[in-house]
Order: C-alpha cells, then sequence, then structure tokens
C-alpha cells in the first residue's frame, strides 16, 4: 500500500510505512484521511496537533503540510519513531515537529499542554489478534489531563464493534462511518 500526502506543500510525496504483511501499523486509508481533512480543514492552519498512537506519522505529517503551527507525534512502537523521524526529515519538518516515545494510556502526563486539534488512531488489536479497545481509556486521559483547548476538536478513529462511553468532559457532537471503521468528533463541554 503506498501511503501519500494528500493535499498542502507536501501533496503526493510518498511517505517511508511497513511491509504490507506487517500488521502492526495499521495506516489511516486516503479516502478517510481525506475527509477527516475536509472536515477540519479550516481548524488546521497555525493550530498545535497532536497525533496519539501516531503509527508512521501520517495524520500529523498531513497536518504539518496543510499548514500546523507544530504537531507532536506520540508512539510506542521503536519502528513507528523510527519511520516517523524519516517521514518527518525527508519532508523537512523537522523545526516544527515533537517526536515522543510515549504509551498514551500510562505515560500521558509527557504530553501536557494545550492542542487545538487532537487525534488517536489506536491499534484495534494486539500481536496476537485480541481486541485492545483503548479508544475510551485514551479519551479518558485527554479529560483528566486537559490538554484541550476551548474551541479543540478531538477525533478518534476506532473499529465499529469497540464499545465508547460517553466521556464526562467531552461532546460526541459528529460520527462517520467507514467501512469497519468508525471516527468520533468530540468538543469540550
Amino acid at each position: 500500500m503506498t501511503l501519500k500526502v494528500i493535499a498542502g506543500d507536501a501533496r503526493g510525496r510518498i511517505l517511508k510505512t511497513l511491509p504490507q504483511d506487517d500488521l502492526s501499523i495499521r495506516p489511516m486509508l486516503g479516502r478517510m484521511k481525506k475527509s477527516v481533512f475536509d472536515i477540519i480543514q479550516f481548524k488546521v492552519p497555525d493550530c498545535d496537533f497532536l497525533d496519539l498512537f501516531a503509527g508512521v506519522g501520517s495524520v500529523g505529517v498531513e497536518a504539518l503540510s496543510r499548514g500546523a503551527n507544530r504537531c507532536v507525534f506520540a508512539e510506542l512502537s521503536e519502528t513507528s519513531l523510527k519511520l516517523i523521524k524519516h517521514n518527518v526529515t525527508m519532508l523537512g519538518y523537522n523545526d516544527r515537529a515533537e517526536i515522543l516515545r510515549c504509551d498514551v494510556i500510562r505515560d500521558f502526563e509527557i504530553l501536557q499542554r494545550k492542542y487545538d486539534i487532537v487525534f488517536m488512531g489506536p491499534p484495534y488489536k494486539d500481536g496476537d489478534k485480541r481486541a485492545l479497545a483503548l479508544t475510551y481509556p485514551a479519551l479518558k486521559n485527554v479529560v483528566k489531563y486537559d490538554i484541550l483547548k476551548e474551541d479543540s476538536v478531538l477525533i478518534a478513529q476506532k473499529h465499529i464493534k469497540e464499545p465508547v462511553g460517553k466521556v464526562a468532559g467531552l461532546e460526541n457532537y459528529r460520527t462517520e462511518k467507514y467501512g469497519d471503521t468508525v471516527v468520533l468528533f468530540y468538543k469540550r463541554t
């Protein structure tokens, strides 16, 4: 699968990713990424963007390409961190990117800062194909550590079967479905 930057100053550039048979990273499909960025397009320029469970960094790189002021990439996998570093460096975004090794569920406090847009695309399954259900605890951490500005947007990508309850402090104002993936849009209540 070829992973490209869709729009902005790096439009059409191909990002380095894992071989297709490596299922440890599940990059966001181009059509879904385009749809999400069409929805938030007016908030992206000059924003502070946080890409949680960043994978190869394609969502955060897309934000930088579209004019985000800066992006923090939070990822636990060493392989993914190397791919993010490669992609950010290849596109010349080092001065606007911060890449952090972070377990989004356990080490969230290192991300404490305010962001305009927070995107999370947690893995659906572990290496043994067991469902992980990381979206709800990650949403709770966003509220607990108070990282959203008053008019921030929080976007959570999850598997259609993953249960996500209501989170105090967040309002789910929009939901989009793409096959077996659901994208939830939240704002502060």
